[in-house]
């Protein structure tokens, strides 16, 4: 598994230099070209155009919606696509994930932002480790609250060893669509909400959370007066509610696995996130992910693990903290991997 995501974190580079004929790259035409074609004839924003087209290509067929000159040039260019059979779900995933980047960088929402390929990746990794803890169920339910556009979620979904039911939320209907698109490309059953995760009741006693979480202020204080981590004054941190909001909903013992802001415990809120924290579950590990993935340091994230308390769990005497080495250096990265999945081995193996 280490060396599989090793080569698997290369996809990096495949984002901005893919090699010709691949299938990825023949899928992804075939969707910006549609795409481009629809913002032009129907007036829309790129990502919007997207999911038309991904909901076509997944249907096999041209919506009734098109005028006939329109869907004709439709026809010709979903000719192009590779036979379904002959395309992986990672393939697919990949090449929505290249339309989405482009569609992003027109965008204006800050919040829009994908889950770099390689961080998905590793996440995945994560997500198999903590699940191969658990003998007494075959399938589990996950869920993540800001979904977005679904690149982590099917992710981690075409990595699990073992059968998996996934849900999803988000705020924004535009990446929600896109979410679902990327499921049905990649033959994922998943079920999505367009809903606020914050405000909006949510599901119930999960087996694991996984989200790279919105960073920023919350927008509706009225909203937020009986969680815990809420500010004191003023507007409250979102990746704090949402964390409080995870905690609430995954099962006694269920993991939560978060991408976070480096400096998650080191603001003028952190006080009431951790005391929540403390409260409510135990911290597992912290890791930073390499400077070199952000250009911005205040951009810079690392990886939570949070497990919910349990009677009869044995907590760890001290967190796993770690600075990852960068996703292209083979044998920092491997290394380290046997290192997080040694003190994983350590700390639940003697769980029964």
């Amino acid at each position: 598994m280490i060396l599989y995501l090793y080569h698997q974190v290369k996809i990096e580079k495949e984002v901005t230099a893919l090699q010709e004929n691949t299938n990825t790259e023949a899928v992804y035409l075939v969707l910006d070209e549609g795409a481009e074609l629809l913002k032009r004839e129907w007036d829309l924003i790129y990502l919007d155009a997207l999911s038309h087209v991904g909901d076509m290509v997944h249907q096999g067929q041209i919506s009734r919606d098109i005028d006939e000159k329109t869907s004709h040039k439709l026809e010709e260019i979903f000719k192009k696509l590779p036979e379904k059979q002959d395309t992986a779900p990672e393939e697919y995933r990949r090449a929505l994930q290249l339309a989405v980047l482009k569609g992003m960088r027109e965008a204006t929402q800050p919040h829009h932002a994908l889950t770099p390929d390689a961080v998905s990746l590793f996440i995945g990794y994560l997500v198999n480790k903590l699940q191969s803890y658990d003998k007494k169920s075959d399938t589990q339910v996950l869920a993540d609250p800001a979904v977005g556009a679904g690149n982590l979620m099917t992710a981690v979904l075409n990595q699990l060893d073992r059968k998996a039911a996934f849900i999803g939320a988000d705020p924004d209907e535009t990446l929600l669509k896109l979410a679902y698109i990327n499921a049905n490309l990649q033959s994922h059953s998943v079920d999505l909400f367009h809903q606020d995760s914050v405000s909006a009741p949510f599901v119930k006693n999960l087996d694991m959370i996984v989200s790279d979480l919105p960073a920023g202020y919350y927008p509706k204080e009225d909203q937020v007066s009986n969680f815990a981590t809420k500010a004191d004054t003023g507007r409250s941190y979102v990746h704090h509610l949402l964390i409080e909001k995870a905690v609430t909903h995954v099962k006694p013992g269920g993991f939560l696995i978060f991408l976070v802001p480096n400096y998650i415990f080191q603001t003028d809120q952190s006080e009431q996130l951790h005391t929540f924290i403390k409260e409510e579950a135990l911290i597992y590990s912290l890791m930073q992910l390499p400077s070199s993935m952000f250009k911005n340091k205040q951009a810079a994230k690392s990886i939570l693990v949070l497990r919910k308390k349990k009677e009869g769990i044995i907590e760890p005497k001290q967190a796993l903290l770690a600075e990852l080495p960068s996703f292209t250096k083979e044998s920092a990265l491997a290394d380290m991997m046997q290192k997080i999945s040694g003190w994983f081995d350590d700390h639940l193996k003697q769980e029964k």
